[in-house]
């Protein structure tokens, strides 16, 4: 019985991986094995960090709400303004107040006076 010479469809997927981890430090690029546990690592680690942005940023933009609104007065904070905007029926989201607190700290205070009376 003749031999029969491998394709190229493993050469081409050993490849592709490969390409995929090119920028990665010593075995971690080189060696076929290492690189596949790598790759399912990486895009595991990518897959869970794309929830922990979402939570990151709104932690963000709580903090930047808060230390603006506890500026304004000593009884006044974050929970208590977030419950007079639900209250109004205001739909401001945290992103949209965490800009207007940091461009334009007046304009933020306007709001929660309205919000007050």
């Amino acid at each position: 019985m003749t031999r029969i010479k491998r394709g190229y469809i493993a050469r081409r997927r050993r490849t592709k991986i490969s390409l995929f981890a090119s920028s990665f430090r010593g075995a971690h690029s080189r060696l076929t094995r290492t690189i596949t546990q790598q790759r399912i690592r990486a895009l595991v680690s990518a897959h869970r960090d794309r929830d922990r942005k979402k939570r990151d940023f709104r932690r963000l933009w709580i903090t930047r709400i808060n230390a603006v609104i506890r500026g304004m007065g000593v009884s006044y904070s974050y929970s208590i303004l977030i419950h007079n905007l639900y209250k109004k029926q205001l739909l401001l989201n945290r992103k949209i107040l965490a800009q207007i607190a940091i461009s334009n700290r007046n304009c933020l205070y306007m709001i929660s006076n309205e919000i007050i009376k």
